[in-house]
């Protein structure tokens, strides 16, 4: 049986190789893909998967909007007006405008009641801001329960991304991240970015990724391409010419657990500190009373996952634009 899943994105480059990711893999089912304010704002995010979907041919996947500020802030912690562009996230993803629509359902709504009423196991798979997620938290008593698993790519235990302390994810919505991470689910695994730095792209395989000359392995291409100009300009990777694909990762496990190397730890988020808001505070040394709520990869197999991208890729749509 496939496994199937749900994507909450902020899409994004990377969120768009994971949405294509999780299309096109024979082993996934993925039944939606919900969208949250995050790397852009929230219509532009929706927009961007609905393109990506399209290129695919895959918009028969329905797409949900949801949040469209964080859950108590009524902006980030540093007002989105206010933060440099880094050169990664890009507002409208280089891909011919969609055809399908999105969904008149909010994208809370639809989680809550399609996990309420699921038959089978579905993973949510998290990839962006968690503001939808803990705003179903806090709408439904029973939504935790009812979630078999979830696997979350966000926070950072040795080093951040948007601040020195804090990951994008996290930091962007730390209230929400909170809520999570004390919820209680039955399984949680936390991606961070000290896997997912394991789990580079360089531009020689993204190169190869275009020759595949499928949609999906073109559009993985330019995205990637655009994500090692970033990252060369603003936060260099340990191999020059390289850079994470965070969310895809997470996809990739769900297939492939062997590709992270996890421990089971407590998780907290820092919602206060001047400095430190959005941390995740990971209790690797046990010097804490909490007990662990997830398991949090600290390694990846960055040859697992190429050969993921490579294998999947040469499927799907090649009328590329």
């Amino acid at each position: 049986m496939r496994r199937k899943l749900i994507l909450d994105v902020d899409t994004g480059t990377d969120d768009a190789v994971a949405i294509m990711l999780a299309a096109l893999h024979p082993s996934l089912e993925l039944l939606a893909v919900t969208t949250v304010n995050g790397n852009v704002e929230v219509q532009y995010c929706t927009e961007n998967s609905l393109k990506t979907l399209d290129f695919i041919g895959r918009g028969d996947i329905p797409v949900y909007q949801g949040c469209p500020k964080p859950l108590v802030r009524p902006d980030f912690p540093v007002p989105r007006s206010l933060k440099k562009d880094d050169g990664i996230h890009i507002k409208t993803l280089p891909l011919p405008p969609a055809v399908s629509s999105k969904q008149d359902k909010n994208a809370v709504e639809f989680l809550i009641e399609t996990f309420r009423n699921a038959t089978d196991d579905i993973v949510l798979v998290p990839v962006g801001p968690l503001t939808n997620i803990a705003a179903a938290i806090t709408a439904d008593p029973d939504f935790v329960k009812n979630v078999p698993e979830i696997v979350i790519m966000g926070g950072a235990h040795y080093t951040g991304n948007v601040t020195p302390a804090a990951e994008f994810n996290v930091w962007a919505d730390p209230e929400a991240a909170a809520i999570v991470f004390s919820a209680g689910f039955a399984k949680l695994t936390l991606v961070p970015l000290d896997a997912t730095f394991q789990a580079l792209v360089t531009g020689e395989q993204a190169k190869a990724l275009e020759d595949l000359g499928s949609n999906a392995g073109i559009a993985a291409s330019r995205f990637i391409a655009q994500r090692i100009k970033g990252y060369d300009a603003t936060q260099p990777m340990k191999i020059s010419g390289a850079a994470p694909v965070h969310d895809a990762v997470c996809v990739a496990y769900l297939v492939r657990p062997d590709l992270l190397e996890t421990r089971h730890v407590n998780i907290v988020v820092e919602t206060q500190g001047m400095h430190t808001v959005g941390r995740t505070v990971i209790d690797v040394n046990r010097r804490g009373n909490n007990e662990p709520n997830g398991h949090v990869a600290f390694g990846a197999q960055a040859d697992i996952f190429i050969e993921m991208l490579m294998t999947v890729f040469q499927g799907g749509r090649r009328d590329h634009d």
